[in-house]
């Protein structure tokens, strides 16, 4: 794990350009994934039913929904970035997000942040992070997003 702590927005703005976090491992439980499956109404059986997705799916286990994993980001970057100064977050949005490989039940994953601009919109500084979510013995990243957030001062 690689941890970034600044204490203001301003002392974040060196970095755009630069990977500024690594989070630690989580597994994604099975529990989790049908927690999920309550919440969102989403109870495909590739997600909920051990069984059929062992026989059935290509992937010979459960999967995570994707949208699952995409909601893991915001815990995944209050593991690897700590941001002092400011007195509220908002989840501004999402320019392109992918999901290329699945995230098994029981796999662990960890989120990778690159910070890609800083924009000052008076109010609130606005932040663009590329966020890379990997799996632990995947080649590839089980989903890729580039993540929005405005910090209010």
């Amino acid at each position: 794990m690689r941890v970034l702590a600044v204490e203001t927005l301003e002392a974040l703005k060196p970095y755009v350009g630069r990977e500024i976090g690594v989070s630690e491992w989580l597994t994604v439980t099975q529990e989790r994934i049908n927690q999920f499956a309550e919440a969102t109404e989403d109870h495909q059986w590739i997600h909920v039913d051990p069984e059929r997705a062992r026989r059935e799916s290509p992937y010979h286990a459960t999967i995570a929904h994707g949208f699952l994993t995409l909601s893991l980001i915001s815990y995944l970057m209050k593991d690897a970035i700590r941001i002092g100064g400011t007195r509220l977050a908002i989840n501004y949005g999402l320019n392109r997000v992918r999901f290329p490989c699945p995230v098994r039940a029981g796999s662990k994953i960890r989120g990778r942040l690159t910070l890609l601009a800083m924009r000052d919109r008076g109010h609130a500084e606005e932040v663009v992070l590329s966020c890379s979510v990997e799996c632990e013995g995947s080649e590839k990243p089980c989903c890729v997003a580039e993540w929005i957030v405005r910090y209010y001062k």
